[in-house]
């Protein structure tokens, strides 16, 4: 973010103000923004929920939050006072017209104290269940008249298949306009995804041979060791391929796919990412089961703790066919990426945390060392890791030190700490500066959203269709359904198997 960027006077008003999202994410990534100097001089904030409370209670509920969850330690009570001025609370029903009209008349309360006209961004930090009465009372209060100075933002999950999503856009756009609908998936505001644009498309050394010529595979993991926590009753209804292969993953893939841009304006980027999802060859019915595989974890260790099984999780079925894991073989049908395979896996309870792609190279056209210089040969490749270490890693061959010819693999390595001695901002620090600025580059349009969707559905009906007979398939602690071994060791290729202790990526065993 940049310190000289001055951002136009503000009003952000968070339906759902209360809520577990507000408390974790909004409120420390707005006291992290205020703290650094990020936020416009005319800053003020509304909470609206439907749970009764004082100015002073939702300002407590936001310092608890910031407390536990902000990584600036302590807090800074002169920041931390300054930004409780600037916060107020309404509370009310959703579906009656009444809270609308009381958030207008704040709003104007406010821009009369400035002076000055404001941003004006309303923030659904809420269930979906009550984003249609919201987006509909916006409108019939006439709070979205004004599409240069008026935002919503709408978080996932956007709709639950193609059907709904397509419902959830129309809905939309028959109150706003497209671009000043902001649709947040937090995992493109991490610093090390939005580093994949850099990367590709400022350095003259890699984009020439990010091909099919030279490229074999592409693998996407994301990897969780956490189960469902809190949220048993909403992911037993969701899914891993809803959760995270939908939107997050697939976001990635993108981003790694897609074709040089005329320019970094926000349109033009997520044209080409469109341009992406529409090449994914379709995964016909009768062959989802050779290109998508599924798991449930049961019981197991990590870390010496033992976990429980999926269905003994809070809120969940105890015969749940809920997928935790899942895990995809997609194909992008053009000229750059024709045939190339990209691997994408994500599950819960997996043996360790870790969000990356790996990109091998296809092995050196002929080999002219002898057989024992290369006993320990291993592919070029290029790893971009997400999350823990954010950084990338190239790896390739170099001769040990000696008087015979033995090849080695070795890496080189940037991380952001080691760096710029500094860890990346939080992701929603970054998406809340963009919407303040009104930049959509990091924010899905209608058809990104439609044609995510479009990508999976296959795979869904099938697997709604046919009830799983072999879960719990994993345990917690290991890296996934024998299956999925299957799925790409019938290509002749393995799964990399991340090491959390070390800033690299060995084949599994």
């Amino acid at each position: 973010m940049n310190q000289t960027i001055r951002l136009n006077p503000t009003v952000l008003v968070i339906f759902g103000a209360a809520g577990d999202l507000t408390w974790r994410k909004l409120a420390p990534a707005i006291y992290n923004l205020h703290l650094e100097n990020y936020l416009p001089e005319h800053f003020a904030v509304i909470g609206v929920d439907g749970k009764p409370q004082t100015d002073e209670e939702f300002q407590q509920r936001w310092k608890d939050g910031i407390k536990r969850f902000s990584h600036h330690d302590p807090l800074d009570k002169s920041k931390w006072d300054d930004l409780a001025s600037k916060m107020s609370c309404l509370c009310g029903d959703f579906t009656s017209q009444d809270i609308f009209e009381q958030v207008s008349k704040k709003i104007a309360s406010i821009e009369k104290d400035w002076a000055k006209e404001a941003n004006h961004i309303y923030y659904l930090a809420t269930p979906p269940v009550v984003m249609e009465p919201i987006v509909s009372g916006l409108g019939k209060s006439h709070l979205q008249r004004d599409p240069k100075r008026t935002r919503i933002v709408v978080e996932k999950p956007f709709g639950h298949d193609l059907e709904s999503a397509m419902e959830l856009n129309k809905m939309l756009i028959a109150v706003f306009e497209e671009s000043q609908i902001f649709r947040i998936d937090h995992y493109l505001g991490k610093e090390t995804v939005q580093n994949i644009l850099a990367f590709r498309f400022a350095n003259a050394l890699f984009e020439p041979i990010w091909d099919r010529r030279y490229i074999d595979h592409v693998q996407i993991t994301v990897g969780e060791q956490v189960g469902v926590e809190h949220r048993g009753e909403y992911y037993d209804h969701a899914g891993a391929l809803r959760d995270m292969i939908q939107n997050h993953l697939l976001q990635v893939l993108c981003l790694i796919a897609m074709e040089p841009m005329i320019s970094f304006d926000a349109n033009e980027i997520r044209n080409k990412k469109v341009d992406v999802l529409r090449a994914i060859r379709p995964i016909r019915e009768e062959h989802v089961q050779r290109f998508a595989v599924r798991g449930q974890y049961g019981a197991g260790w990590i870390q010496g703790k033992q976990m429980a099984a999926y269905r003994s999780e809070p809120g969940v079925s105890p015969e749940s066919p809920t997928e935790t894991y899942a895990a995809l073989k997609l194909f992008v049908d053009n000229w750059r990426w024709q045939d190339v395979p990209f691997y994408l896996r994500t599950g819960k309870r997996l043996r360790s945390r870790v969000s990356e792609v790996a990109i091998q190279f296809r092995p050196v056209p002929h080999q002219s060392f002898p057989t024992l210089a290369v006993s320990a040969w291993q592919p070029n490749r290029l790893l971009i890791r997400i999350q823990p270490m954010e950084g990338i890693f190239l790896r390739f061959q170099a001769k040990q030190p000696g008087p015979f010819m033995r090849l080695s693999p070795v890496d080189m390595h940037f991380t952001y700490k080691e760096t710029f001695k500094a860890e990346p901002p939080e992701a929603y620090e970054t998406l809340l500066t963009d919407i303040m600025l009104g930049d959509a580059t990091l924010f899905m349009r209608a058809d990104q959203i439609e044609a995510s969707w479009g990508v999976i559905m296959p795979v869904l009906e099938s697997w709604g269709a046919t009830r799983p007979d072999d879960f719990p398939n994993y345990q917690a602690g290991t890296w996934g359904p024998e299956e999925a071994e299957v799925l790409i060791a019938q290509d002749g290729r393995s799964w990399i198997q991340p090491v959390s202790s070390q800033d690299e990526a060995v084949e599994e065993e």
